[in-house]
């Protein structure tokens, strides 16, 4: 597994944004996150050792998760990326978006139905912007799509849109400001994606986090291991 950040900075543009991991390390060493500026990675995936080989691995890669792949600055900058996509096909390239109504302006001339080693994620906090995403999320030409309700902030109903996903991720917010996550709204997407036959994994719970009515508050280290621990993962 690779990461690769062509770019850095960020804007909040979502409910899910209030608590951003992103904004708050950035906070910590004083770096303006609003900028969104090209990194030293830019061009990682094209990098070659003396022999000729790749620097970067193959295999899967976590795209701008320091940033939005679709973020309007980085406009100028995309499309050298989605060369970089299509001479790596021996990588599987990720990224998550919040700003999913920008795809079709944002994709390369020769996209087609998608390019085989892209997968797009769109993610989800709330049920406002669950219908208002996924709505559009839909109808994306992608050969892998998978949806991403992390921070979960209630109880929503996908399963309506869960057509063509492979994947749905659902997590807490993390830290002491963080908001309530409650296990029953956790299982209810659940039960949604064993109904569509799509994969689902737990990935983190919430700093505060209520499971039958009881509300915990929980370490940052230990919210992985206990989304873990709670064994409710499902593959079809």
């Amino acid at each position: 597994m690779s990461m690769w950040n062509p770019w850095r900075g960020c804007r909040k543009c979502s409910d899910g944004c209030l608590h951003c991991y992103i904004h708050k390390g950035d906070a910590k060493r004083n770096i303006n996150t609003n900028d969104i500026v090209k990194t030293k990675d830019f061009f990682k995936p094209a990098e070659k050792l003396k022999n000729g080989s790749y620097k970067m691995k193959s295999g899967m890669v976590y795209l701008c998760f320091s940033t939005d792949f679709l973020i309007e600055e980085a406009d100028v900058w995309r499309a050298e990326c989605w060369k970089m996509i299509r001479e790596r096909s021996d990588c599987t390239f990720l990224f998550l978006t919040k700003r999913i109504e920008r795809f079709m302006q944002c994709i390369p001339e020769d996209w087609g139905e998608g390019y085989d080693n892209v997968v797009v994620c769109c993610t989800v906090e709330n049920q406002k912007n669950a219908d208002k995403k996924l709505s559009v999320f839909s109808s994306v030409p992608a050969k892998h799509k998978c949806i991403t309700a992390q921070p979960l902030l209630e109880r929503i109903d996908i399963e309506r849109y869960l057509d063509e996903i492979e994947l749905v991720v659902v997590g807490g917010e993390s830290d002491v400001n963080a908001r309530i996550l409650d296990y029953s709204w956790v299982l209810d997407i659940r039960e949604q994606c064993v109904r569509k036959g799509v994969r689902f994994e737990f990935r983190q719970c919430g700093t505060h986090f209520v499971k039958d009515g009881k509300q915990y508050k929980l370490q940052v280290k230990d919210l992985c291991r206990q989304a873990r621990a709670a064994g409710i993962d499902y593959k079809p």
